[in-house]
């Protein structure tokens, strides 16, 4: 028994020995391969040839908007209406500097052109009129006391007040309206090229 279990033993010796030579054969023929693949990429890559790039450019001296992201340009923010009633006079302003300014009639006495800060909510092109007690309409042309142009900017709920033009051309450069403001048709056409929804409009003393 004790012989017998000595040669079991040999044998079983030799059997991992065979087994650690074959796991070892295994083990070293993907080394091979993996080292020959390195080889190659490392001569690939050796005999490739990068671009030349050259220097970056920099910037010209007093230009940075050429590199700099500049923020988008909002035509409301851009342009403001200032309306002086003592001057009868409305200017446009564009980046705080005057751009065009005309002649306007306000309102009367008892029906003065309300002060303070507001903003253009409608802008209409050949406008209807409603007789404010009758509740007649008037339909556009030359008779239509709006005239062509319809710009609004305060409201109370009821009555409203715009800049508008105005078949009656004496009136401009006085009291006359009831809160409106009257110009020349056709600057009051011009006016309504300049401004959109939303455009401010200061009235002041």
């Amino acid at each position: 028994m004790h012989h017998r279990f000595l040669n079991s033993k040999s044998l079983l010796g030799k059997l991992i020995l065979l087994s650690l030579s074959v796991a070892a054969l295994s083990v070293a023929e993907p080394m091979a391969n993996f080292n020959y693949s390195a080889i190659a990429a490392q001569s690939v890559t050796s005999d490739l040839k990068l671009p030349n790039l050259g220097a970056p450019e920099l910037p010209p001296l007093g230009e940075p908007s050429l590199y700099i992201p500049q923020p988008a340009v909002n035509p409301i923010e851009e342009v403001r209406l200032v309306l002086k009633l003592r001057e009868r006079r409305v200017y446009v302003y564009r980046k705080n500097k005057v751009q065009a300014s005309f002649q306007v009639a306000v309102g009367k006495g008892g029906w003065e052109t309300p002060t303070g800060n507001f903003k253009i909510t409608h802008m209409i092109k050949d406008p209807v009129w409603e007789h404010p007690w009758t509740g007649e309409l008037v339909p556009a042309g030359p008779d239509n006391p709006l005239g062509t142009r319809w710009i609004g900017f305060w409201t109370d709920g009821k009555n409203v007040i715009g800049f508008h033009g105005t078949p009656n051309p004496e009136s401009i450069g006085r009291a006359a309206s009831h809160g409106c403001v009257r110009m020349f048709d056709k600057d009051a056409q011009a006016l309504f090229e300049k401004v959109e929804v939303g455009t401010p409009v200061i009235v002041e003393n």
